[in-house]
């Protein structure tokens, strides 16, 4: 590393925490601003606002939107040395472009991993708060999954359910289906079935058994009978945020779980799942994007440079929107859905790199 590698780093990573730090402060004046009726309303007291929201909110959001700060302030700094000629005189000493890309190269490796530790194994505890904060008093995040509910809640073992009271904790037209080598030994029909919280059991309500055999079945009812299911309430009431508040690998076992339940929410939990690799990897991409806008000098300058970069922003903020959607409401693979922004950007990176390198 020599002296020039290392004015470059600091000025990669003075003005990526400025732009970081400036921009979350506009952020939280704006949300201040929309959310303070919700506070007075509820009488949130400043000590709770400050340090189980906006403390916890502060890294969540400047994670998020890291790469794109990253992409800003290393296409502000560079389009500035560029006019002032520092580029240049660079290039002339002798050092090559792709030589040029090293301190860049660092600091961004820095920044992604960095990202990388934040997202998936610090901010997600923290997010819990967070979280809470949000249900209690600004929205609930909940959803209810509340007819025609099919589940695997064991290997073997299917459950259906009609529909479902989450306030009273009540299933009704309960299906309970057990297999064996894909053959049914029996099934289960309950008019319905209630959780009882304080026993941790369900009670199933005037019920129907018939139970298989090769040389027959043998068919019981009763009013009620006392249970035990790998089921509760809160499979049916989850929070779409839940996942946020997981690292990864909770994250990745809360997902074998899911899968094996068959829950309608599994490509979403995919998707975030995938988000917390590419997000640090887009941090390199943008940044070899930067350099190769920024590093020529222009007639228009930073202005122009400023231009083309939050255009290339919103276009790769775009992309990502459009491919998740995809992934949602058709059979595109979460992990693609979640890598082709990259992989386009990567490609146009290789792009422009080449003809900067030219």
């Amino acid at each position: 590393m020599k002296k020039l590698d290392w004015y470059i780093i600091k000025k990669f990573l003075g003005t990526f925490f400025f732009a970081l730090a400036l921009i979350l402060l506009i952020v939280i004046v704006f949300d201040i601003s929309e959310k303070i009726d919700d506070f007075l309303e509820h009488e949130v007291r400043i000590k709770s606002i400050i340090f189980d929201y906006y403390f916890n909110f502060i890294p969540y959001f400047g994670n998020l939107f890291s790469p794109l700060f990253i992409f800003i302030s290393v296409i502000f700094f560079t389009s500035k040395m560029a006019g002032d000629t520092e580029i240049i005189a660079i290039l002339n000493s002798g050092m090559s472009f792709i030589r040029l890309l090293k301190p860049f190269m660092v600091s961004a490796v820095i920044l992604g991993a960095l990202s990388f530790i934040l997202g998936n194994f610090i901010i997600p505890p923290s997010n819990s708060e967070r979280i809470d904060f949000t249900n209690k008093y600004l929205k609930n995040k909940r959803y209810s999954r509340a007819k025609n509910i099919h589940m695997q809640i064991l290997p073997g073992q299917y459950m259906y359910m009609e529909s479902f009271n989450s306030k009273r904790e009540i299933g009704y037209k309960f299906t309970l289906e057990n297999f064996n080598d894909g053959k049914l030994t029996s099934k289960l029909k309950s008019d319905y079935i209630q959780f009882d919280s304080l026993n941790q059991k369900w009670t199933i309500h005037k019920y129907e058994i018939r139970e298989f055999y090769k040389d027959g079945e043998q068919l019981s009812s009763g009013n009620k009978i006392d249970t035990t299911l790998n089921l509760h309430p809160t499979d049916f009431t989850k929070r779409t945020s839940l996942v946020e508040t997981m690292n990864l690998f909770e994250l990745n076992k809360y997902i074998k779980e899911e899968e094996m339940k068959g829950s309608e929410q599994l490509v979403y939990h995919k998707i975030e799942k995938h988000k917390r690799i590419a997000f640090p990897f887009a941090s390199i991409i943008l940044t070899l994007i930067a350099v190769s806008i920024a590093s020529r000098k222009t007639r228009g300058g930073i202005g122009i440079h400023l231009g083309i970069g939050i255009l290339i922003a919103f276009t790769y903020i775009l992309f990502m929107q459009v491919s998740t959607t995809f992934a949602t409401n058709s059979n595109l693979s979460p992990a693609l859905a979640v890598w082709i922004p990259n992989i386009l950007y990567m490609i146009l990176a290789g792009i422009l790199l080449y003809k900067a390198n030219d």
